[in-house]
């Protein structure tokens, strides 16, 4: 492994614990601000990577690493728990927890992009001929500047695909739970029985890995459009 190759993933996974913890503790402080304090009683109300880690180690410390090394991009996992009782006797609230953490992968895609463009402004930022998940602006300077150039691309490129993966409708999904909406009261309850099995998780999720591309490619193209508009990029 190159120097370059180690900062580069040093910088990823500076991101990618962020953007995972961002995104579960909406999660926690949501279900918490509704009624259900499940997750703030572990400590998950937090920005605070700590809990989150200590509750996914392998999702949040191990398949990251692998995924860099693997793909030259990180991808892992982290959960916030909550009460199943809770969840059943308030639906629509049980939706809005569910909806929080790609809503804040959105915020961060957004934060991101302001950057971006402010950079631009500056001339410090330009957008590239080429773009890849780790480089979606050009530097006009060196150093510090590159470093915060990478960072931001990073920062723009994970979240949006945390907010387009989770909102896809599949289980152990969050974008799953507005399927529930669809349905009659009596078929919702045995929709969230069925979903709760382990192994229709692990089906939802060879599905959802199978199908992403198809559905992220467009969305990231529209992102860099509206990033930069007038570069038409493909």
């Amino acid at each position: 492994m190159t120097p370059e190759t180690l900062i580069l993933g040093l910088g990823w996974y500076l991101v990618f614990v962020i953007s995972l913890t961002f995104h579960e503790a909406a999660h926690a402080y949501i279900s918490h601000r509704l009624g259900d304090s499940t997750a703030y009683h572990t400590g998950q109300v937090s920005l605070d990577p700590t809990p989150h880690m200590r509750r996914e180690p392998f999702g949040m410390i191990i398949m990251p690493i692998i995924s860099y090394l693997a793909n030259g991009w990180m991808i892992g996992w982290a959960s916030t728990p909550y009460d199943p009782e809770w969840a059943q006797r308030y639906p629509k609230r049980e939706i809005m927890m569910a909806l929080a953490g790609p809503a804040a992968n959105l915020i961060l895609v957004v934060i991101a992009a302001i950057v971006i463009r402010i950079g631009m402004l500056m001339n410090v930022f330009s957008p590239p001929e080429t773009i890849t998940f780790s480089r979606v602006v050009d530097t006009a300077g060196s150093g510090f500047q590159v470093g915060i150039g990478i960072i931001v691309s990073i920062l723009f490129t994970l979240n949006l695909i945390l907010f387009v993966f989770n909102l896809m409708p599949l289980p152990p999904l969050d974008g799953s739970a507005l399927i529930p909406l669809l349905l009659n009261e009596e078929h919702a309850y045995y929709f969230k029985q069925f979903i709760s099995r382990p192994a229709v998780a692990i089906v939802g999720l060879l599905i959802a890995w199978q199908v992403f591309g198809f559905l992220f490619d467009p969305i990231h193209t529209l992102a860099l459009n509206l990033l930069f508009p007038g570069h038409h990029y493909s």
